[in-house]
């Protein structure tokens, strides 16, 4: 899966959301930066994932975290989404999977006997110094922040 190993400088990103704006990692230099990785906007997995991070996004604000979220899908998709389940953060439209490179999480996968390319479920914790603490690799979708918040207390 991914390149990637914690202690890494992590890669620099830049990506538009749902919303037309510019999201950087060199934006965000100063927070802890929460950056998941998952496969498609509407899907069971990625909607749970999505509303337990939104349920919890406040408390995650409060301990100066950043949160932001990246599939392939498109910006009008992303704000579909981010519509139907007032999600609070920005998701980034990588269609042409340049971010899911940087990072190493795009590639071959198997479901239900079938194998096929996409985004490996995987969550980078980022650091106020641009240090890559934590890499979850198939974080628990509807319990996500608790696993992120046991890691960093």
């Amino acid at each position: 899966m991914t390149h990637l190993k914690e202690g890494d400088k992590a890669p620099i990103f830049k990506g538009t959301d749902q919303e037309g704006k510019q999201v950087s990692l060199k934006d965000l230099k100063g927070k802890k930066v929460i950056l998941y990785f998952y496969p498609k906007d509407m899907t069971p997995g990625c909607t749970a994932q999505a509303c337990n991070l939104r349920d919890n996004y406040q408390a995650l604000l409060k301990k100066g975290f950043a949160v932001v979220g990246v599939s392939t899908d498109s910006e009008e998709r992303h704000q579909k989404f981010t519509e139907k389940y007032d999600l609070p953060f920005p998701l980034l439209a990588d269609e042409d999977r340049t971010i899911h490179t940087l990072y190493g999480v795009w590639g071959e996968k198997k479901f239900m006997g079938r194998i096929f390319d996409g985004t490996h479920r995987t969550t980078f914790l980022i650091n106020e110094n641009g240090v890559i603490d934590k890499i979850i690799v198939k974080p628990d979708t509807k319990n996500h922040t608790e696993e992120i918040l046991e890691i960093w207390k």
